[in-house]
């Protein structure tokens, strides 16, 4: 067997109209973002989850999180509410970020495929209450790459 007799097997869908093109960039700004949002997130509910009410008020998070210390049960209610939020819309950018991956790799000359990172974005912004904008803006630059990068021949929208 010669190095000639080698070749790359191309799908006969593949035309000029879908240019092989690497989506390398936009893949890695959202892998960080959902590795930021699973340790921020996912950290912060995973900790609230584990204590109880006692171990929560001993351990002063309530004064931490701003929460009325006169009141601790009230402050343990309003934590665990807050981590399953958290845990909730951590689920949502987890789901949003794959989708958006996905697409990435097998249709990466589509420039809509960025509406999964944004939609993960935002997600991550509202869900965490607008205090994770640095890994919300991870979801953004990648769905601004997909909108501004160029592509050698055309992108279908």
């Amino acid at each position: 067997m010669s190095a000639t007799d080698l070749r790359i097997a191309v799908p006969d869908d593949l035309d000029e109209a879908h240019p092989l093109v690497r989506r390398t960039a936009e893949i890695w700004c959202a892998a960080i973002g959902m590795a930021a949002a699973t340790v921020l997130m996912g950290g912060f509910t995973l900790v609230l989850n584990s204590l109880d009410a006692a171990s929560f008020a001993a351990s002063g998070l309530g004064e931490q999180l701003g929460l009325d210390a006169a009141d601790p049960a009230r402050a343990y209610e309003l934590a665990s509410t807050l981590a399953a939020w958290f845990g909730f819309s951590l689920i949502g950018v987890l789901l949003l970020g794959a989708a958006g991956i996905l697409g990435a790799r097998h249709r990466p000359w589509r420039r809509s495929t960025g509406w999964w990172f944004f939609a993960a974005g935002l997600v991550c912004l509202l869900g965490s209450q607008l205090i994770l904008y640095p890994v919300a803006f991870a979801f953004f630059v990648s769905a601004g790459l997909f909108a501004l990068r160029p592509l050698e021949n055309r992108s279908t929208p």
